[in-house]
């Protein structure tokens, strides 16, 4: 049996509030044509499949605490559908953007797979976040821990994961 595990960075104790890369607490959602999604079969660091898919929505959910966030996008294409929930997040931001590590589970027929997204904040107000963000995931673990399949006949060793979404 594999185990998979991801590096987790815990909150500073004593922060307070929402981070400042987030916008005010609430729920956001994505409007349609406002998003890219992007899987990419690669072998090494070859570049074998690449494909577009489907977002079928996608929410950010700010919560009043200082809770962590809850990223949600929903993925209704032939070749994946599941459900992306990352709800761990850890930032490194510089002047009011930058990067964030987000940990969650990519759920593909009713199996929570772990996932980090490395998220870049683009831009950022009080109501709206437009965020650039890629996952790399191991195909074979992915592949016997949930079935997902990218492809039959290409020596896939990992996913590449592009997500970019405008959150208002």
């Amino acid at each position: 049996m594999t185990t998979v595990t991801l590096p987790t960075d815990p909150t500073p104790p004593g922060a307070s509030g929402s981070p400042p890369w987030l916008p005010l607490p609430g729920r956001y959602a994505v409007a349609p044509g406002r998003s890219l999604v992007e899987l990419t079969a690669l072998c090494g660091p070859l570049p074998l499949r690449r494909r577009r898919l489907t977002l079928a929505a996608a929410s950010l959910t700010v919560p009043e605490t200082g809770e962590h966030p809850i990223f949600r996008f929903e993925f209704d294409d032939a070749d994946l559908k599941g459900v992306l929930t990352l709800d761990h997040a850890h930032a490194h931001t510089h002047e009011g953007t930058g990067t964030v590590q987000l940990t969650g589970d990519l759920g593909i027929d009713g199996t929570d797979f772990p996932a980090l997204l490395r998220l870049r904040v683009v831009e950022r107000a009080e109501n709206l976040l437009l965020v650039v963000g890629t996952a790399r995931l191991p195909y074979g673990l992915l592949r016997r821990a949930t079935g997902f399949r990218f492809g039959r006949l290409r020596p896939t060793t990992r996913l590449r994961l592009l997500v970019a979404g405008e959150f208002a």
